[in-house]
């Protein structure tokens, strides 16, 4: 046995274990085995990005299902990758080149990707070393990154393929536009701020009369792209000027009036101003009615020849002098304050534009149809099931998709534009000519796909197709479709949708076969986690400071279903106490085993039945029912369930009851009683390790080092359950669960008792247990010594209750059996300053009382607050009523 250090220093272990891992080869996953396949792809995270809290609860959710199935038995591949993030990326890149004032268009396009490639080169793989930190098993040697020569190669497949059935096609829409970054943007980069602005009501006259038609908006400038003005049909105000014409103040284009039943003729004047080049709806409205669509900005979001006067102005620059005109014409009829949600580009921080735009699209409602279907059939499930709606509602209303980017760095468009006959050739290899007309004068599209294009292929072409080759192939048929996708909320329409569909399209199958949804990591005041905000927490900082395991352990014992993530920095301190726990706990363990004579047949070793102790047979029934606990909450993904039960296993059952228990066994003179105490405490220990590493892979596997009884490694060892460990767990004994049971809540009820009347641990007690039956008595004479012991008691005396006044009574219950632990009080307290102070604690417990119950019978907190809060509140509300019970009857007493 190899000696432990005294104290547990995760810096010094981490790195070592991991490395060891890696180098022998533990994370390999084979293409070909006889044991079954389970497989995750794990979400690419930006290669420009650094490890947040979101991907440490991520992956951590991953790896503890790989490293549980890889203990399981099964041939696990988590195959890693990083994501070529186009926006993020190239911006990372200008930015860098602008602090030697070169930009990329003075590099030209060729340059300035050789550029972003020596920079990726360079920082790509730092998230990857941030992920052996946390722990990640992956299979290393699979790494792929979205511009890898083959899932390039996936992408042209999949964009030609499309094309060729109708299912990508170029059109004029309006799209997110970004003017710094001069491209469209997908709806995911757009973050919506609350912003303080104005609603302008502005007046139309009406051609030909002297009326005029007020119209409400909150973008002024826009009216000079403005093409109709549209009303309800049945609105009974404006019925007779429908087409009519208004003229547009400033610019005096004359615009007709419209109806359509998309005003709601209730809000404001029932008047809607249409601009279908600079906005979402007006854009529909535009196509139904067959509107003039004019542009007025420029790529970089300046007005442009069809803003008049206007032209060359900033947006903002633009509305300010728009007013200023209306005002000058009494066109501006009033001005209100109106805070209203406006979309700014994550990456520039600027305001996005609606901009009328040629892009590139995918049809998305045919791919749709199969996608909903399998979800709809159980095919592929979502947990937690509520999602399962978000998804439906999402498909049922999906629109085509635009993916194009005005970009350099990422997969470029496999279109050639023919500047002969116009038309495009699409190509998943570069033509040489025109494929309609043969003229060479063709031109590659200079737009990039968004970059959720080749994400949406990431489930297979991770594993090589479109390629034919034999691994390929065996990859394929090994590990697609995947077990799980474990990812946020917030991109499941992003990505995990698209996913489906493109695996449905091009495998004819699910990508997955379940979505593990997790909520998004807040602070702990239920916030978002920001730089503005101040309460960002790195990690890696975590990781430095209490370790990985105690930061994975934080994340998967309050991980609840769907809900967002409460953060901690306190929670995962006390998560470093457990570990310093499991680890003291370990040593002494095999303090006791340095003499323990390890057995020829070593695991296979099981006790002589007649040699057990209570206290073994005891700590194996509670071994039995954490195997299963555990088991049956990792199979319905109750991880924080798993988490806790072990947390109770260890701390509450191992740690503080059986070491103590055992300690007298450890000193007898009974050398077959010791041996085989030790033999369980040696598998007990092993097994205990071997449940908890997925959880916290680090500290077990240097403990499992030092063990006397062990297999190769514990990352590799056999996951412990009721069904592969029946031969230990034979030895289980409801009867020694009861009777252990019963003795350690006589301790606790002792210790109790002598905590709250302030008596100190010093002072040895007589105390009196109270009995009725006869199998309790007998439980009870049976480990006298033990409870004498640990609870450091004087004297005693098992029977009847006798007389209860001056002494503190406390009532056990374990199943049917039933003990009232009696302690007379006579000179070790004062008593009247004990009433005093118990009444003083009825008084603070009355109030508390009536404060919770108020709280929870106001629905609006119970439907509102969190259910852990007010579960929470309800545990404290019953306590709180039971102590004041239990404190009135020792007044009782102490009078």
């Amino acid at each position: 046995m190899k000696n432990m250090a005294d104290r547990y220093n995760p810096q010094e272990v981490e790195s070592q274990v991991y490395q060891w891992w890696e180098s022998s080869g533990f994370f390999k996953s084979e293409d070909q085995s006889t044991k079954p396949p389970f497989s995750i792809i794990l979400p690419p995270p930006n290669v420009t990005g650094f490890l947040h809290l979101g991907h440490a609860l991520d992956h951590t959710i991953q790896d503890l299902l790989i490293r549980w199935k890889r203990m399981s038995g099964f041939n696990t591949m988590w195959l890693p990758g990083t994501d070529h993030a186009g926006i993020a990326t190239q911006t990372v890149v200008e930015k860098e080149l602008k602090k030697k004032n070169i930009t990329r268009h003075q590099l030209g396009r060729e340059k300035f990707v050789d550029e972003v490639w020596k920079w990726k080169n360079e920082y790509g793989d730092r998230i990857y070393r941030q992920m052996r930190r946390l722990g990640d098993s992956c299979d290393w040697e699979r790494a792929t990154f979205t511009l890898d020569e083959g899932v390039s190669n996936a992408v042209r497949k999949v964009f030609v393929t499309l094309y060729n059935k109708n299912s990508i096609y170029k059109g004029l829409k309006v799209v997110n536009w970004s003017g710094p970054l001069e491209t469209a943007i997908s709806d995911l980069e757009v973050e919506y701020q609350q912003v303080k602005g104005g609603m302008y009501h502005i007046n139309y006259p009406v051609d030909g009369t002297d009326q005029f038609l007020t119209v409400a908006t909150t973008r002024p400038e826009t009216m000079l792209g403005d093409t109709a003005l549209c009303v309800h049909p049945e609105d009974e105000r404006y019925k007779a000027l429908i087409g009519k014409t208004v003229t547009v103040p400033l610019i005096n284009r004359k615009i007709k009036i419209i109806a359509d039943t998309y005003v709601d003729r209730e809000f404001g004047s029932g008047v809607v101003k249409i601009t279908p080049a600079h906005d979402f709806n007006d854009y529909k409205i535009g196509k139904t009615h067959n509107l003039e669509f004019i542009n007025i900005l420029t790529k970089k979001c300046e007005l442009n020849e069809n803003a008049g006067p206007y032209q060359g102005l900033k947006v903002a620059e633009a509305r300010k002098k728009v007013l200023e005109d209306l005002k000058a014409l009494n066109l501006l009829v009033k001005e209100e304050p109106h805070i209203h949600s406006v979309g700014h580009c994550s990456r520039s921080g600027a305001v996005v534009e609606p901009f009328l735009s040629e892009q590139w699209f995918m049809k998305m409602q045919d791919l749709a149809v199969p996608a909903k279907r399998v979800v709809e059939s159980g095919t592929l499930r979502f947990e937690p099931e509520s999602w399962t709606k978000v998804y439906l509602h999402w498909m049922n209303i999906i629109e085509d998709w635009c993916i194009s980017r005005q970009l350099w760095w990422g997969h470029r468009i496999p279109a050639w534009h023919c500047n002969t006959c116009s038309k495009h050739t699409v190509s998943e290899s570069t033509p040489a000519v025109c494929g309609h007309c043969q003229s060479k004068d063709i031109k590659q599209e200079d737009d990039v796909l968004d970059t959720w294009f080749s994400s949406a292929l990431w489930a297979f072409s991770t594993m090589g197709w479109p390629s034919e080759d034999s691994k390929s192939v065996e990859t394929q048929k090994t590990f697609y479709p995947t077990n799980y996708l474990v990812t946020g909320h917030d991109i499941i329409f992003f990505w995990v949708a698209r996913m489906i569909m493109m695996g449905l399209e091009f495998k004819k199958d699910v990508p997955f076969r379940t979505v593990y949804i997790h909520g998004l990591v807040r602070d702990s005041q239920g916030r978002k986690m920001s730089k503005s905000l101040g309460n960002s927490v790195d990690p890696i900082d975590m990781i430095e400071k209490y370790g990985a395991d105690a930061l994975r352990f934080s994340f998967l014992a309050h991980l609840f279903s769907g809900k967002d993530f409460k953060f901690s920095e306190q929670r995962v301190e006390g998560y470093r106490n457990f570990m310093n726990k499991v680890w003291n706990a370990s040593r002494f363990v095999l303090t006791n085993l340095q003499d323990f004579q390890v057995p020829s047949e070593g695991l296979k070793a099981m006790p002589a039945k007649t040699h057990l102790s209570v206290f073994d047979q005891w700590i194996i029934t509670k071994l039995a029912d954490t195997e299963k606990r555990v088991s049956d909450a990792l199979e319905h993904e109750r991880f924080s369930d798993a988490a806790t039960a072990l947390y109770q296993f260890i701390w509450n059952q191992f740690c503080d009851w059986y070491i103590e228990f055992t300690k007298p066994i450890m000193n007898s003179s009974s050398v077959d009683e010791k041996y085989a105490t030790q033999l369980v405490m040696a598998h007990v220990l092993n097994r205990t390790l071997r449940l908890l590493h997925p959880f916290c892979p680090f500290i077990t596997e240097e403990i499992y080092k030092s063990l006397p009884l062990k297999s190769e490694a514990c990352i590799i060892d056999l996951y412990p359950t009721i069904e592969n460990d029946r031969e230990l767990l034979s030895f289980s004994s409801p009867q020694a669960e009861l009777e252990v049971d019963v003795v350690k809540e006589v301790i606790t009820a002792i210790r109790n008792i002598r905590g709250e009347n302030r008596i100190s641990p010093a002072v040895k007690l007589n105390v009196r247990l109270g009995v009725v039956h006869d199998d309790v008595q007998k439980i009870l004479s049976h480990n006298r010594s033990a409870i004498m012991t640990l609870a450091r008691l004087e004297n005693m005396e098992i029977g009847e209750d006798g007389n209860l006044m001056k002494c503190a009574v406390a009532p056990v219950a374990v199943g049917d059996a039933r003990v009232k632990v009696i302690i007379p009080l006579e000179g070790l307290v004062d008593f009247n300053e004990e009433i005093k102070r118990i009444q003083k604690t009825i008084e603070k417990l009355e109030k508390d009382v009536t404060l919770l119950s108020n709280k929870l019978s106001n629905e609006k907190f119970v439907q509102n607050a969190d259910e852990d809060v007010v579960a929470a509140d309800r545990v404290l509300l019953q306590q709180s009523k039971e102590q004041v019970v239990s404190l009135r009857e020792s007044l009782t007493r102490f009078q």
